[in-house]
C-alpha cells in the first residue's frame, strides 16, 4: 500500500495564477506560431473561460491534429489545441515534482537533470562496477517495448494514479486527458502531449520498482521504452528475460519487441540511445552519423556537435565543419 499522497488540490491546479504561470512556461519559443498568437490576443478571456469550464466540470478536451515526423524513425505525433496544451502544462508543473520523487534514480527519460547522456554515464559506471574495471566479462540484457505509447492501457494507468491521488476532481481531470486519445478502445497515449511524458513514467514506474526491489536488478537503466540490465552472470540474465516479458504483459499489457531484445557482452559493443558503447570508447551509431551528415547546416551545427561531443567523433566533427564551411 502506497502511503505517500499528493498535497495539491484541484482548485490549485485550475487556479488563474497557475494558468498564468503555466502560460509563461508554455509560450517560450512559440510566440511566432499562429495558434499561439491567436490565443494570446485574448489571453485572460481564454484562461478565464477554461477555468470556468473546469470549475463547472463542463470541460471537454479538443480533437488532435495528427502529423508525421522522422527522428530518425517515422513517428505519428498528435498535437492538441493551445487551450488544452496550456492545461497540460498547468497540470504538469504541479504534478511532476511530486511524482518525480517516487521514481527510481535510473529512470532517465523526460526528467529534470536526467536525459540520455546521463543514462549513458550511468551505463559506463555500471559497466566498470560489473566488470571490475574490465577484468571480467560484463553481460548486457538490452530490451525495447513494442509500440510503447500506443499500448498504454487507460484503466491500468488510472488505477496506478489513484493510489497516489485521492482527490476525485483531479482524477476526473486526468481521466479526461487520458481518454482524449486512443489507438484502440481505452488504449494509447498521444506522443505530442507534455502530460504523456509524465504519465508513461508513472506507468513504467511499476516495472522499475519491480525490477529494483523484487528482481534485485542493481544495474538497471531505463530511458522511455529502452532499458538495459548489466551483470557478470549471463545465466541470471537469461532467466530474467522471460520474467520481464511476463510481468510486462500481465501487469501493464505491454510486450517486448521481438527484434530488439539481446544479451551480449559489453566488449562486443552495445547499441543504446543512439550510441554504440564499448569499453574503449563511445561511437555514434552509423545510421545516426549518416543522418547528421545529410542534414547538417549552419543553424543545426551546434546541436549536432553537442551529440558528437559525447562520443569518439573527431573525424565526424571535422567533416561537419567542412560541409558547413563550403
Amino acid at each position: 500500500m502506497i502511503q505517500i499522497q499528493i498535497i495539491h488540490s484541484y482548485n490549485s491546479i485550475i487556479s488563474l495564477d497557475n494558468f498564468l504561470d503555466a502560460w509563461k512556461e508554455f509560450v517560450v519559443g512559440k510566440r511566432q506560431r499562429k495558434d499561439v498568437q491567436e490565443f494570446e490576443m485574448n489571453l485572460m478571456s481564454n484562461i478565464i473561460a477554461l477555468h470556468q469550464e473546469l470549475a463547472g466540470k463542463t470541460y471537454q478536451h479538443s480533437f488532435y491534429e495528427a502529423f508525421n515526423i522522422s527522428d530518425p524513425k517515422p513517428r505519428n505525433i498528435h498535437k492538441a489545441k493551445v487551450r488544452d496544451r496550456l492545461l497540460h502544462h498547468a497540470l504538469h508543473r504541479l504534478l511532476y515534482p511530486f511524482f518525480d520523487r517516487t521514481f527510481i534514480a535510473d529512470s532517465h527519460s523526460c526528467r529534470v537533470n536526467k536525459g540520455s547522456h546521463r543514462a549513458i554515464e550511468r551505463f559506463r559506471l555500471f559497466s566498470y562496477k560489473v566488470s571490475q574495471n574490465h577484468t571480467r566479462t560484463c553481460w548486457v540484457l538490452k530490451c525495447d517495448i513494442r509500440k510503447f505509447f500506443a499500448n498504454i492501457d487507460h484503466m491500468i494507468l488510472k488505477n496506478i494514479i489513484a493510489r497516489y491521488i485521492s482527490d476525485q476532481d483531479i482524477l476526473w481531470l486526468l481521466g479526461k486527458i487520458i481518454d482524449s486519445f486512443s489507438t484502440r478502445p481505452n488504449v494509447g497515449l498521444p506522443l505530442g502531449n507534455l502530460t504523456s511524458q509524465l504519465l508513461v513514467n508513472i506507468y513504467m514506474n511499476e516495472f522499475d520498482q519491480w525490477m529494483k526491489h523484487h528482481m534485485k536488478a542493481k544495474c538497471y537503466i531505463r530511458y522511455a521504452d529502452d532499458f538495459v540490465i548489466l551483470s557478470h552472470d549471463k545465466a541470471w540474465l537469461e532467466e530474467l528475460l522471460p520474467k520481464i516479458g511476463e510481468f510486462l504483459e500481465e501487469t501493464l499489457h505491454l510486450q517486448l519487441h521481438p527484434d530488439k531484445v539481446f544479451i551480449k557482452t559489453f566488449a562486443s559493443g552495445v547499441d543504446f540511445l543512439g550510441y554504440v558503447l564499448k569499453p574503449n570508447g563511445t561511437i555514434i551509431r552509423t545510421t545516426t552519423k549518416r543522418r547528421i551528415l545529410m542534414k547538417v547546416n549552419a543553424n543545426n551545427l551546434p546541436s549536432y556537435l553537442g551529440v558528437c561531443s559525447h562520443a569518439n567523433s573527431h573525424k565526424l566533427q571535422t567533416e561537419l565543419h567542412r560541409i558547413v564551411d563550403q
